[in-house]
């Protein structure tokens, strides 16, 4: 059976690079889903705002499609060198392109024909098919003692972001402190290079940065 996009996200955030890694981690900032008729029906969504959290299951469109199958990829977690089976990674070169990820819901905004669902916590760039949305149930979606391999065990990276302020306000009030959230969590790839210039585009203008010593330093944007 074919997946039916029922929605697209709509976020600042235009390509992979510059997304946090996994949903959650950057909530100070907020997207979008619209909803795609015919499944922009207020009554779709009647009772939806009874939970805080969402699943979003997506597509990982902005991902090149691969001809054969590969059964280990490189987490850029470890390094880019070490190899683990793709089943036991988050990877999006996977044999079906779909993500998971896990929103705070904001709100929902339905007007006419027109519903949006306004999201906090998401790793999905402007663009994203989205197949389908499901509340998050603490009671059984919340495993207090579960185990996350490499994903837990090493140390979470949080830069010092110096970000000149003549640069910072070419954003609006409401976007600087997501993108400052985005930039803390160190958005090069795992085996990345100190002093080299790395870019990605924000509310569509390029913020071009370095990293050096733990520190982040935005140099321009264009």
């Amino acid at each position: 059976m074919e997946l039916k996009t029922i929605g697209i996200i709509k976020s600042d955030f235009s390509t992979k690079f510059g997304l946090p890694r996994q949903s959650g981690l950057a909530v100070s900032s907020y997207s979008y889903v619209e909803i795609l008729p015919p499944y922009n029906s207020a009554d779709a969504f009647r009772g939806i705002t009874e939970y805080s959290h969402l699943w979003i299951l997506w597509g990982f469109n902005k991902n090149p499609e691969r001809e054969e199958f590969s059964p280990t990829v490189r987490p850029p977690k470890l390094g880019g060198n070490k190899r683990v089976g793709v089943f036991a990674t988050r990877s999006p070169n996977r044999p079906n392109p779909i993500g998971l990820s896990c929103v705070k819901l904001l709100s929902v905004e339905a007007t006419g024909d027109k519903t949006l669902l306004k999201i906090s916590g998401a790793d999905m760039a402007d663009g994203t098919p989205v197949y389908d949305i499901k509340p998050y149930l603490p009671y059984t979606d919340c495993v207090p003692n579960a185990r996350g391999s490499f994903g837990e065990d090493l140390p979470k990276v949080s830069l010092y972001v110096d970000f000149p302020q003549v640069l910072l306000d070419k954003f609006d009030k409401d976007k600087q402190q997501g993108l400052i959230e985005a930039l803390s969590l160190d958005p090069r790839p795992g085996y990345h290079e100190d002093d080299r210039l790395y870019g990605f585009l924000y509310c569509g203008k390029d913020v071009r940065f370095k990293v050096k010593d733990k520190t982040l330093t935005v140099v321009e944007i264009v």
